[in-house]
């Protein structure tokens, strides 16, 4: 199966269009306030509708209550819920049921001690993502720029399609597939020249070096 890559947090026409040209497999898009791609319904529907049957669209919420996630389904019509926050496994059950929708459930990892509860996610999601954990006081679970020791993952026996983030770059994304062989990768802060501003060139050389990688592990 070949390697996913999803470029998070897109919020413009422009950057979704370089996205979505440079073979992005997934495109993501932020509902949770306090991030600065955080995006309305409004302009949601207008890059949702420009995505359409171009690549998968995901929906990234943090412990969002039904209504809000009724909202944003309704609007975005996503093909994926990414659930960043710390919702449950009952939580995860619950959503999937009512949105009869794919759900990737997002995991913090630090040190190994956080794998603890991936069976139990694994039981009821469609896809894990491992991402960094966020330092105490941050006020956003993600897209902070941080990495997590890949090693953690390298032994990792899992059945669940998975991708890794975390502080990825186009310089760091080749090691990053190499040790944990995870089937995606997503990037957000690795792709922007500020906090929320996607810079189409470092878009276009993070697929273009995901890809290369991609072809190394088939050799």
């Amino acid at each position: 199966m070949s390697l996913l890559v999803k470029i998070c947090g897109l919020s413009t026409r422009e950057t979704l269009d370089v996205a979505l040209s440079a073979g992005a497999d997934m495109v993501g898009f932020v509902f949770f306030s306090p991030s600065p791609r955080h995006l309305s319904l409004e302009t949601a529907r207008e890059l949702g509708k420009q995505a359409r049957g171009r690549a998968a669209k995901v929906a990234l919420t943090v412990d969002a209550d039904d209504a809000t996630l009724e909202n944003i389904v309704e609007t975005l019509r996503p093909d994926l819920l990414q659930l960043h926050g710390k919702e449950t496994i009952a939580r995860v059950r619950d959503i999937k049921a009512k949105f009869s929708l794919p759900v990737m459930k997002v995991i913090a990892v630090e040190t190994s001690a956080d794998l603890a509860a991936l069976p139990g996610y694994a039981s009821v999601a469609d896809r894990i993502l491992f991402d960094a954990r966020a330092p105490k006081g941050a006020t956003r679970p993600g897209g902070l720029g941080a990495v997590f020791d890949w090693h953690v993952l390298e032994k990792l026996d899992l059945q669940l399609p998975f991708m890794v983030s975390g502080g990825l770059t186009a310089d760091n994304v080749a090691e990053a597939i190499r040790v944990t062989r995870a089937g995606g990768v997503d990037v957000s802060s690795g792709v922007e020249s500020s906090p929320g501003v996607k810079d189409p060139e470092l878009i276009r050389n993070f697929i273009r070096a995901a890809r290369a990688s991609e072809e190394l592990m088939v050799r």
